[in-house]
């Protein structure tokens, strides 16, 4: 008798393999599929029913987070009024292994009617869906995972496959790009992840901020702010450009030295040359790598010509993103690092 571990393994190869000898038989109508997609004048629709109806609407979800407007069509519900959320310029994708599904064929007239694209993801070629579809994605008969072969396991593995293959296909050649899953992604950890700088930086009424030819005393007196500050002050050169950053810890190592002359002369003598900084735009996911490979723990943000705009504190990084203080990557010296 085969261990649980074996069986474990047997079901995912065996799905794996039909998923791999699925990619082997693309063709022409894939691309057809993916191009009535791409230049739809309306919404995707996607239909199914059953466990076929859990990947269709796993593939408008899909569909939707990458570019391409989507929503979910119960054929049971259709039949009963939702058929009026369709309409022309839409195109619809239906999941259906058998293909010969009442609560599917009954819609089929109708959809031919509203002169409606259908794109079929269903077995066979020769079945009521295909025959009513401009396109048809067979996915062949897929004997099943289970000892039994009845439980739908492989054909939905497939068919999610297949649909995802669909959908990204679609979302690469619109020119998708991290920043627009980022608009359609705002909440949890991925949308922190790809959130810009620009929304989570202390702007400059809640930076210091000095000219490099003061003194460090004059810096720490005359720019002073109400309020939380950060561990760092911005120094910029006559031309407003940001030219270097002095830490408190900067500050304290003069007193470990008894360096105190120093704090009388132009802090461009003590401070950082150079700092490390990113631009306005630059996504949180690069700022806080920054961070943690230089091992500091302020990022001062500029623009394009280098004028400081604000800056990264690590301890905002700790409250915005608390993916991090739970992460191995978080835990690492590299972000351990205070000023």
């Amino acid at each position: 008798m085969l261990d649980v571990l074996t069986i474990g393994k047997q079901i995912i190869q065996h799905e794996s393999s039909s998923i791999l000898q699925l990619a082997s038989q693309l063709d022409a109508r894939f691309l057809q599929a993916v191009y009535r997609i791409l230049y739809c004048e309306g919404t995707i629709i996607v239909c199914g029913i059953g466990k076929a109806g859990l990947v269709g609407q796993k593939v408008s979800a899909t569909l939707s987070s990458t570019g391409s407007p989507s929503h979910f069509l119960h054929p049971a519900e259709a039949i009963h009024g939702d058929l009026g959320k369709i309409k022309s310029g839409d195109v619809i994708i239906i999941f259906s292994q058998s293909g010969e599904t009442e609560e599917i064929t009954r819609i089929l007239p109708t959809l031919r009617s509203l002169r409606i694209s259908i794109i079929a993801i269903t077995a066979s070629d020769q079945s009521t869906l295909a025959r009513s579809s401009e396109i048809v994605l067979p996915i062949g008969r897929i004997a099943e995972a289970d000892a039994n072969g009845l439980a739908p396991s492989t054909s939905t593995a497939v068919m999610i496959a297949l649909g995802d293959a669909l959908a990204l296909t679609v979302s690469e050649r619109r020119g998708f790009q991290a920043e627009h899953f980022a608009k359609l992604h705002p909440g949890g950890a991925l949308g922190r992840k790809l959130s810009l700088v620009d929304e989570h930086m202390r702007e400059l009424d809640r930076c210091r901020i000095a000219p490099d030819s003061e003194s460090i005393r004059d810096v720490f007196t005359r720019h002073s702010i109400s309020g939380r500050r950060s561990g760092a002050i911005l120094l910029t050169c006559p031309e407003g450009r940001l030219s270097g950053i002095f830490t408190d810890s900067d500050l304290a190592r003069l007193f470990e030295q008894r360096l105190e002359h120093f704090l009388d002369i132009p802090v461009r003598s003590s401070m950082t040359l150079r700092p490390a900084s990113v631009k306005s735009g630059t996504r949180m996911l690069e700022a806080i790598a920054m961070m943690g490979e230089k091992r500091i723990s302020e990022l001062p943000v500029t623009d394009e010509q280098g004028i400081p705009i604000g800056m990264i504190d690590i301890t905002d990084i700790v409250a915005a993103f608390p993916e991090y203080s739970e992460s191995d990557a978080f835990a690492t010296p590299a972000l351990k690092v205070v000023a």
